[in-house]
Formats: structure tokens, sequence, C-alpha cells
């Protein structure tokens, strides 16, 4: 008689039968489930497992569509092996590097030896879609990693054989299509075809891989253009490419060899004198009175500003912190959300008229007595602080909204100087495995949280995804505004949070959903060789998140 297991189905609370030993593929066709855009991957006991996954234990499952982060994930790692694929069949030579997040896609390499023309876009495109119709099955397999090492050495893909040997685990997951293998962080679709929609543009010169909105999974995402976006990954792939590290597998085999520290210095001397040509910038450009930064949640903001304005006077200019948090509305003014809770995020809590009105002031030579917010009264109050802005002195203006041309919609644009400043994450787990700057920036987040707001782990994931959606409406769609960005990642910077962010990461309970994040975090941060956080100066923009910087916050 055939064994079979219960398990409990969370998306519509039955508990089913199955087989011993059945995947979750086949589990979904026995749930009464029915998902337009999925399944693509699922949460078993609050971990994420891919289709493929065999059951053998009663669990909780919750199946996921391509709507939930966790299985848009798997349908972008699932295209980019078919890119892979298709690619590989086309072109000799050939070494895909899969590389910038852009335009609501990715930016993909060929390396063919040649420019890569609109001829070949449309080759690839057909190709992949060859491989979809044909409806191939996405193997996974198993292995020791010392084979693994041995079969990714003898196709030269050195990426994934230095990733692999520095990982110091016993058995590795690979996938296969038609005899195609390849090495991807994560879960995979188990067919071909449930790749129901993409794009591949010539962009630049190499690819942009498309993919479905979140939003409206019928549909691709927005191509917008980020040529200074682009820009900014292109520059710190040059600095890469000087240090010879584009992939953690460089980053631990440097780590290993004891270059840690002269990695440091480089990479902190880059970001310096990035700052200080921006500082350069706004110096020789006459008139400019105000300079604004702005950048998504733990992007280094407040460190950013500080170090420009130490560069700013360096030029014999004298900056001038103002605080838009001062600038808002009392509490019964503020706008809500659609939960009728308050909306601090939105660009309207902030009291435009009266900062406008202040802005101007100065910029004549007037007196102002600036605003102060009272947080726990909600109301705006007099700070009894006058300001009046002499010779040489520029106001410089750190926040969300920074970008948004309604902030200062009353003052000149040639008295103003943009800056964006973010965490854009340009070293690779290997060449086909991209790290998503949105990692970079919540494991910042988990750290400042818990050490400077008394906020655990699991209420920072619980939370991202409100914050992420405020970035995507008030500082995603202004950042190409900028006069300048600044990439406030660093090429070392995993090594280093690693021992802080790992403990937190632990402590999220296996019970709640928030664990199925912070394991897909642990699991990523497994990876990497750590470095001490004593090897980094104090001047460092990570000491924004870690503590010891010689900055006051």
């Amino acid at each position: 008689m055939e064994q079979t297991i219960k398990i409990q189905v969370l998306n519509n609370g039955k508990t089913i039968e199955v087989p011993m030993g059945s995947t979750l593929e086949e589990a979904y066709q026995l749930s009464g489930l029915q998902m337009s855009h999925g399944p693509i991957s699922a949460h078993i006991n609050n971990k994420v497992e891919g289709m493929h996954f065999r059951l053998y234990k009663q669990k909780q499952v919750e199946f996921l569509d391509i709507t939930s982060a966790t299985g848009s994930r798997a349908y972008t790692r699932s295209l980019f092996f078919v890119l892979c694929k298709a690619a590989h069949d086309l072109f000799t030579p050939c070494k895909v590097s899969i590389d910038i997040p852009v335009s609501n896609g990715y930016y993909v390499n060929l390396n063919i030896g040649r420019p890569v023309t609109l001829d070949d876009a449309g080759a690839i495109r057909r190709r992949m879609q060859e491989i979809i119709a044909a409806a191939l099955p996405i193997h996974r397999h198993e292995t020791t990693t010392e084979e693994a090492i041995r079969m990714f050495g003898d196709l030269h893909n050195r990426s994934k054989v230095k990733l692999l040997q520095s990982t110091g685990r016993l058995y590795t997951t690979y996938y296969d299509i038609d005899g195609y293998v390849d090495y991807y962080y994560g879960s995979l679709l188990t067919n071909t075809s449930q790749l129901y929609l993409f794009g591949v543009e010539k962009y630049y010169d190499g690819l942009l891989l498309r993919i479905p909105s979140r939003e409206n999974p019928d549909e691709l995402g927005e191509m917008t253009h980020q040529d200074k976006m682009f820009g900014i990954f292109k520059e710190h792939h040059q600095w890469q490419d000087i240090l010879g590290l584009r992939t953690i597998g460089d980053l631990n085999e440097g780590i290993i060899k004891g270059h840690a520290s002269q990695l440091i210095q480089i990479s902190e001397a880059l970001q310096e004198k990035k700052i200080a040509r921006i500082a350069d910038e706004i110096a020789n450009r006459k008139g400019i009175k105000l300079v604004l930064i702005a950048g998504p949640s733990s992007s280094g903001k407040t460190t950013t500003c500080k170090r420009l304005s130490v560069q700013l006077a360096v030029n014999g200019i004298k900056p001038i912190g103002i605080s838009l948090d001062d600038y808002f509305l009392d509490r019964d003014k503020t706008p809500r959300d659609e939960k009728g809770d308050y909306d601090f995020e939105n660009l309207h809590a902030l009291n435009l008229p009266l900062l406008n009105e202040q802005l101007t002031a100065l910029f004549r030579g007037d007196e102002v007595e600036l605003p102060r917010y009272d947080f726990p009264t909600g109301t705006s109050q007099k700070s009894g602080k006058r300001l009046r802005m002499g010779e040489n002195e520029i106001l410089v203006v750190e926040g969300i909204h920074a970008l948004n041309p309604e902030l200062t919609s009353q003052i000149p644009g040639e008295q103003i100087f943009r800056v964006y400043a973010s965490a854009l994450t340009t070293i690779l787990l290997d060449n086909h495995n991209y790290i998503p700057t949105t990692d970079n920036r919540l494991l910042r987040r988990i750290i400042r949280d818990h050490k400077y707001r008394a906020v655990t782990a699991q209420e920072t994931i619980r939370r991202w995804p409100s914050v992420r959606a405020g970035e995507n409406k008030w500082i995603f769609p202004y950042q190409e505004n900028a006069d300048a960005m600044f990439n406030t990642a660093m090429l070392f910077e995993f090594a280093v949070i690693k021992r802080q962010a790992e403990p937190l990461l632990e402590q999220v309970p296996e019970s709640c959903p928030e664990h199925a994040e912070a394991y897909r975090l642990l699991k990523f941060l497994h990876y990497i060789q750590p470095i001490p956080e004593t090897q980094i100066p104090p001047t460092s923009l990570l000491r924004e998140f870690l503590g010891g910087s010689s900055f006051e916050y």
C-alpha cells in the first residue's frame, strides 16, 4: 500500500494527502488551487523551495506566483538559464554575464568577441522562444561539490569554480536543460514552457532582458531610460576590472590570500575620489546655492552628505545643513495612505510652501527662523534658530524627496545641484547570478535598526515591502533627474557586514513568515568569506550602519 503524508495548503486552508515523495508540483495538482501566474515556488515551513522539492514529512505549504518577490526571482532566474542556453547554442565563443538591473530589466553582456547587433538580439529572442515552445524539463541535480567543481572546470567556467571552491559545502545543486548545465543560487521552474512572457532588446553594447511586471504580470515592465544609472554601473565595473574583482569568488580568493586590507584601502579611496569630483563639479558651477541629496532607505545618504560637506569645505565652500524632517506638516494635516494610516513618505506630508518661501528668502540674503518638528506631539514649532546665508555658503539638504522637482518648485533650477546616492551592488555571485541591490540595503537596515532603533530583524523584514513600495513611488521615478550619481556600495561590503548580520537573521523565529527571507539571506551570506570590521576606517560609509564612525549622526 502506498504511503501518504498530510500537507496543509495555506493558500486555501485545506489539508490534502499526497503520496510520500511527491514533488511540490504534484502536490499542487491535488490542492484544488488555480493560480493564473503560478505556482512558481513555495514556502515550506517558512523556507523557500522550488517546485522540484519532494515531500517526505508533514508540511505547511504556501504556493507562490510571480507577483511575490520569491516567485519573481525564480521566474527571472529561469529566464537567465534559457538565455544562457540560447547564447550557448548560437555563438562560439560566448561568455554570458548577466549583470546590471536597469530599465526594469537586466543588462546582459554576451562577450562574443564583437559588438552585439540588432540581428544578434533577434536571434537570441527567437532561440529562447524555441526552447520555451519545446517545453523542455528543467532538471535539478545534487552532487558533491568536488564533482561540481570538476564539471564546471571542464566547461571552463571559472567564476563558478571560484565560487564553489570557497563555499566549504559538501554538496552542490545544479540544473540542466537538454544537456546544458548551469548553477543558480535559488530555485528554478520545472519546465521551460512556464516562461510565458519575456523580452530581449539590444541595449548599448549588449542586451536588455525584460521580465513581467510583478504588479501587472501579463505585461512586461516598462522600458525606461536610465542612462545615468547605467553609466554609474559601468564606471564601477571599470574599477572592478582594475582590481580584478568581479564576483564573490574573486572576493573570497582575495580574502583567503590576505589581500583584504589592500582591497579596503583602494575601494575607500575610489569612493572618496568620486565624492571629491562631485564637490569639484559643484564648486565649478557658478550660482549653486542648494545641494539636494536623495536616495532610498539605507543607501548611506547621511554619511554621503557629511563626506560631501567635507569636500565642499576643501573647495572653499561652507556647507549648511538643513533637515527636511523639520518641514513636516502638523500631524492632523498629514496625508493618509490607502489603509488610512498617516503617510509620512508622501511628498505632501511636507510643508512645501514654507520650504520654498524660506529657501527663496535665504537666497535673497534675508534672515529666516527655521522650523522645528516635534515628533512626540506631531506639531511644527518655531526653533528659535535664525539663519542668514553668507558668502561662499551653500545649503545641503538630504531626504527621500530631494530629486522630486515639486519639492523646490519655486527655486530656479540653475541654483540647485542634485545628487542621487544608492547602494548599487556591482559585484556578482558568479557570471550568471547577480546580487539584488535591495538585498544590500536590507542587510544594512537590519543591522542599523537593531543597533540604533531597537528593532528586530523580523520586524525590519516585515516592514521592508512597505518601504520598497514608497521608494518605487517617491524616489526611483526621479533618479535620472540627478546631476551626479554616487554608488555607496563597497566591493568588500558583504564580507564585513556578514558578521553582524548573521546573528540577527538567525534570531528570526522559524514559525513566522519573515523566516523565509531571513533564511534566504543567510544562505547568501554563507557564500562569503568574512573580513573583520576593525579593518575599515572610521570615515567609511559602512560605519553609519556598523557603528564606530568618526562622524556624528
